[in-house]
């Protein structure tokens, strides 16, 4: 008699906790890289990314009440690691945002066939702003050729509306990362009239005499620079030992970071990059990061980076991943989400700058309105000038728009060859 009540005691024990809701759990993970050439600035993006998500966990509980989860997974920037690390922590994974356009490339199809969105912000293959090719593959708010133009409009007003003639150098990283905005460049000297001069540089980018030497005979007018880590650090170095004017000398966003500049001490006074998102720390949202995270002892990294240029677009990738997710929860009704839900969420992300301002982030981007159709947001930039005696990044410019009439071609010629390279039916958007 007492086995059998105990036994019935069991079960009723069983069902009870099988009937009660198991919290769920958010999942994003980190690919991230803190060692080699690259860790220093991959490190600070980490850094940014991870203490944005612990924010919302320690002040919000989370988003939406389910609590983020953050495994992190280090590639060192090599592609072959980064698709091994995918590989692992696919398993419940809402976004993957790699940080690297050659793991990026490899994972466009895995992404796609496991339904999983992939969010390369500033990064990776272009022409997947193209919705209707790229169903899982989000660039917003702006993508490289975007930069590209933004430094080229830079460059036209500086010269007063007039380029014919100019000679314009793009040392570039020699990977698929800085070939990337060769053909843009290429269509828009067409337009304007100057002459492109391009100057590879291969990984890691330490040895460069040979390149500035070639600079230094051919006297470009202005220098853009598409590099990654120490490259640029020695580039701009290597800049200031030719006397080039650094109000001349213009990189691309992940060629704007303090690990870019400070190095070269006061002599990168005047240099300029691109960028998508504001500079500095004199926004609400660190106060809460400073209060929540870092006083509290829970910082991904010393608590030291808060309001870097690296350590601000991670964290900018973050709030933009889990604005994405929340609206992914409203979209289907439910806290716990699949990669199918977040993609739906992501595909129809809309922040104004009333969100922006209730975020503590009022200015800090553009309004971003994602479609089915278009997955790459506004294509807006920004030009930063670097101060070397107060050692800070300060907005020269007001957000642009890109040069459409060249870019949208350049997308859709783009994505229409890989649809058919891939047997790809475009989507309909209507």
């Amino acid at each position: 008699m007492k086995i059998k009540q105990f036994g019935a005691a069991l079960v009723a024990a069983t069902i009870l906790a099988t009937s009660v809701p198991v919290a769920a759990d958010l999942t994003f993970p980190m690919l991230s890289y803190r060692t080699g050439p690259y860790g220093p600035n991959g490190a600070e993006f980490a850094d940014g990314y991870a203490d944005y998500f612990t924010l919302l966990n320690e002040r919000d509980g989370g988003i939406g009440g389910a609590k983020i989860l953050t495994p992190e997974c280090e590639t060192a920037y090599n592609t072959a690691k980064g698709v091994e690390c995918y590989e692992s922590t696919k398993e419940g994974a809402l976004v993957y945002q790699p940080l690297s356009t050659g793991i990026t490339y490899q994972l466009i199809p895995k992404v796609t066939a496991d339904d999983i969105p992939m969010h390369t912000m500033g990064y990776g293959r272009t022409s997947a702003a193209n919705g209707k090719v790229f169903s899982h593959v989000f660039n917003y708010p702006a993508n490289y050729w975007d930069g590209a133009s933004v430094i080229i409009k830079h460059i036209s007003d500086e010269e007063k509306g007039d380029l014919k003639g100019k000679k314009i150098s793009l040392v570039y990283h020699n990977s698929a990362y800085g070939k990337e905005p060769i053909r843009t460049l290429e269509e828009l000297a067409k337009k304007h009239g100057y002459v492109l001069t391009l100057i590879p540089v291969d990984h890691p980018g330490q040895e460069q005499k040979s390149q500035w030497l070639q600079l230094r005979r051919d006297r470009p007018d202005y220098i853009i620079m598409y590099g990654w880590g120490v490259m640029n650090q020695v580039a701009i170095k290597e800049a200031t030992n030719i006397r080039f004017d650094m109000s001349k000398f213009i990189g691309i966003w992940w060629s704007g970071s303090e690990n870019d500049v400070l190095p070269a001490g006061d002599k990168a006074n005047g240099y300029k990059a691109v960028t998508f998102h504001g500079v500095g720390d004199n926004y609400p949202i660190f106060d809460e990061l400073k209060k929540f995270v870092k006083d509290a002892g829970k910082a991904a990294g010393d608590g030291s980076n808060l309001g870097t240029a690296l350590y601000n677009r991670g964290m900018y990738a973050a709030m933009l991943a889990a604005e994405a997710a929340a609206n992914a929860q409203k979209i289907h009704s439910t806290k716990d989400l699949t990669g199918a839900q977040m993609r739906d969420g992501m595909e129809s992300l809309k922040i104004d700058q009333d969100r922006m301002k209730a975020l503590g982030l009022e200015g800090f981007g553009p309004e971003i309105n994602v479609t089915c159709a278009n997955h790459g947001g506004p294509g807006l930039g920004a030009i930063q000038q670097w101060d070397a005696k107060a050692k800070k990044w300060s907005l020269i410019t007001d957000f642009v728009e890109s040069d459409r009439s060249v870019i949208d071609p350049l997308i859709a010629e783009d994505s229409a060859a890989y649809a058919k390279e891939n047997s790809i039916k475009e989507r309909d958007c209507k």
